[in-house]
């Protein structure tokens, strides 16, 4: 037996598709499984934790890091700017970590031509009205702003066939099941075990 590479789950969703919610369930269903903490200059919403749900940093800051080649993507989304920490993901895959990624349709395509071989799974709403109900329901924007949300969300979905796998998330506990038979699956891939266990014998 060697020790393999890690795998990268990336997972994307227009806004309000739950993606979040799944991501951050799905760390503690997974404990193996690594989390990698995306840079922002958004303010926090309540609830988030600093270092655990974003790295909040300054618009600055966030272009120091770009300059140092630190972030493995990047890309701004409702006028702020999303990065992914290159070291640290880089390490938990060297390492044989799987790692999940919870981020947008532009730095998921930034990551597949870094990464060919990342899974990228994509969320989806029932319909455009569950979409906005869940928006509102959020009670963190204005009208301006879930206008805008909404419109960003119609071009987001038709890239879904982009991906790998997409999950309609009509009930979050069937969703997150069909998610993790999606991580467990690819963990159990051929081309995958072979690195693992080149000399396996299968019983006869």
């Amino acid at each position: 037996m060697i020790s393999r590479r890690g795998t990268l789950f990336v997972v994307s969703a227009p806004s309000g598709a739950g993606k979040t919610t799944l991501c951050r369930e799905m760390r503690l269903r997974l404990h193996d499984l690594a989390y990698s903490v995306s840079v922002t200059t958004r303010a926090p919403r309540p609830g988030e934790i600093r270092g655990s749900d974003f790295h909040f940093v300054s618009p600055s800051e966030f272009q120091a890091m770009l300059g140092r080649g630190e972030l493995a993507e990047w890309a701004t989304v409702h006028t702020n700017l999303y990065g992914t920490p290159a070291a640290p993901l880089e390490a938990a895959l060297r390492g044989g970590r799987d790692v999940l990624l919870d981020i947008d349709t532009q730095g998921a395509a930034q990551l597949r031509a870094r990464y060919p071989e990342a899974v990228l799974i994509f969320i989806v709403a029932p319909s455009m009205g569950e979409l906005e109900q869940r928006l509102r329901e959020r009670r963190s924007d204005g009208e301006h702003e879930i206008a805008r949300r909404l419109e960003r969300a119609r071009d987001e979905v038709t890239l879904w066939r982009r991906y790998d796998y997409l999950i309609v998330n009509r009930d979050v506990k069937e969703a997150m099941e069909q998610l993790e038979a999606i991580i467990q699956a690819e963990r159990c891939r051929v081309a995958r075990l072979a690195l693992t266990f080149p000399d396996l014998e299968v019983p006869n």
